[in-house]
């Protein structure tokens, strides 16, 4: 798949883009990831239906460093990026999945892109700011530790990466390439953010926004406190209920894309025509 560069306010943004002419939809990674994990979602008709555009976030990837770290590499940083990324691209409507953090940057998104006409997340629980909002949605764990750590090991690269990916789940040696190439001062000022306050309560949103959510996860995601979704009074939950595919991990696109694809398809058609 061809690699484009989209210059930003931020880094220079490694972006790939498929064939399709239909709906746009916007994939987001996550945390010390790379877009390489949506290789599923490209290599069928989802790319030659839709225009499928994945990027890699500032710090990752292939993408550069962020300019300014403290800001660029926050919830609100991230998300001003993928909008400015669908801007130069000429996107005035897209839906948006994002996995585990990419989750959480498109919940982001709906405030700040008027053209989200839908978000689809998948290990992302919809939680309120600050670290009580995290211990809501997410199991600790060494694996969540890391999530935070500015700096890794080769041990915790190795840990990380096949973690997010699922027990399961095939393993190839791109994951843990992305994982040794994050910059570390991403993960740390996120959290630090996250902490602080920063971001908007992603639980208000999915109990006001009228913007079509859908969420899809894998039933065996380790880090992930299930019975939290039940908890959110949804405005606008696609289905009405949380998917949750059963005997996958917390990357199901990757794990069983047979599975996962055609719900991302009936979204993309059902939010977006």
């Amino acid at each position: 798949m061809p690699t484009q560069v989209v210059p930003t306010r931020a880094a220079d943004i490694a972006v790939w883009e498929s064939s399709g002419v239909g709906p746009a939809v916007l994939l987001i990674h996550g945390n010390s990831s790379c877009k390489e994990i949506f290789r599923h979602q490209f290599d069928c008709t989802l790319g030659s239906s839709f225009r499928l555009i994945a990027l890699d976030l500032p710090g990752h990837g292939a993408s550069t460093d962020a300019r300014d770290p403290e800001h660029d590499y926050t919830m609100g940083g991230y998300a001003e990026t993928a909008v400015e990324v669908l801007k130069a691209l000429g996107v005035a409507r897209a839906c948006v999945f994002g996995w585990s953090l990419g989750g959480h940057i498109a919940m982001d998104m709906i405030s700040r892109f008027e053209g989200v006409c839908g978000v689809m997340t998948c290990g992302s629980p919809p939680v309120p700011g600050r670290i009580e909002g995290l211990q809501m949605g997410f199991n600790d764990s060494p694996h969540m530790s890391l999530s935070a750590g500015p700096e890794w090991s080769e041990a915790d690269a190795y840990a990380y990466s096949h973690a997010t990916a699922g027990e399961n789940a095939p393993f190839e040696p791109f994951m843990l390439a992305s994982a040794r190439r994050t910059d570390g001062r991403a993960r740390h000022y996120f959290f630090a953010d996250v902490f602080a306050g920063g971001p908007q309560s992603q639980r208000e949103i999915a109990q006001t926004s009228k913007t079509p959510l859908a969420i899809v996860n894998g039933a065996e995601d380790t880090f992930l406190k299930h019975d939290y979704y039940d908890t959110v009074a949804y405005a606008n939950l696609w289905d009405g209920r949380v998917h949750s595919l059963a005997g996958l991990g917390h990357a199901p696109f990757w794990e069983a894309p047979d599975l996962f694809n055609p719900l991302l398809e009936r979204f993309v058609i059902e939010t977006a025509g």
